[in-house]
């Protein structure tokens, strides 16, 4: 197989973009079945597809944020109305969020974490999706992701737990790159003794 310089340059230079500076338009009905199609192509070992895709978009993004916050002032009373409002804007401006699920299946010789890994894969894939149609992309999680109460509003199942959520558009800025780890600090050789 022939090198794809193309493909390496973009791989050493992948920067996610914050959720703050992505907005419309995001990927069209056939873009992001592209988006899905290639974050799905993933190892799966057993073919098992543990994991699932929730979408956020149009005016559900604003729905879910308000819903978000509802919960958050449940379980602080005190919120002030900054603090609500960030719930609320959870998912804006971005015009697309894609919850990555992890759903593992009962299987004797898969392990729950194998196909916790590959739902990661999921994630990342998408990322890469995003990239390559042109758009921008930040994986994150946050509280919600961990609260039962709010990953099952978003659509998390009973035994699912939420990977993550992937915010896909349009960049409006150029972020700089951070450092990265020295490789001399994290990488090991096995050796025979």
């Amino acid at each position: 197989m022939p090198a794809n310089i193309a493909l390496r340059d973009y791989l050493l230079t992948r920067r996610s973009v914050g959720i703050a500076f992505l907005q419309e338009p995001g990927p069209s009905d056939a873009e992001l079945e592209q988006i899905l199609t290639i974050g799905t192509r993933v190892p799966d070992h057993g073919k098992l597809a543990p994991w699932r895709l929730v979408l956020i978009r149009s005016e559900n993004r604003a729905a879910a944020g308000k819903k978000l916050a509802e919960i958050a002032h449940r379980r602080n009373p005190e919120m002030d109305e900054a603090s609500l409002a960030v719930e609320e804007n959870r998912f804006l401006p971005a015009p697309l969020t894609i919850m990555v699920v992890s759903a593992p299946k009962e299987h004797p010789t898969i392990p729950p974490l194998e196909q916790l890994l590959s739902a990661g894969n999921v994630a990342f894939n998408l990322v890469h999706a995003a990239y390559a149609l042109g758009f921008a992309a930040s994986w994150v999680t946050r509280w919600y992701a961990f609260d039962e109460e709010a990953a099952t509003m978003l659509g998390a199942g009973p035994g699912e737990q939420v990977v993550g959520f992937i915010h896909m558009g349009t960049p409006t800025a150029s972020i700089e790159d951070r450092p990265r780890p020295d490789l001399s600090t994290v990488v090991n050789e096995w050796m025979t003794r």
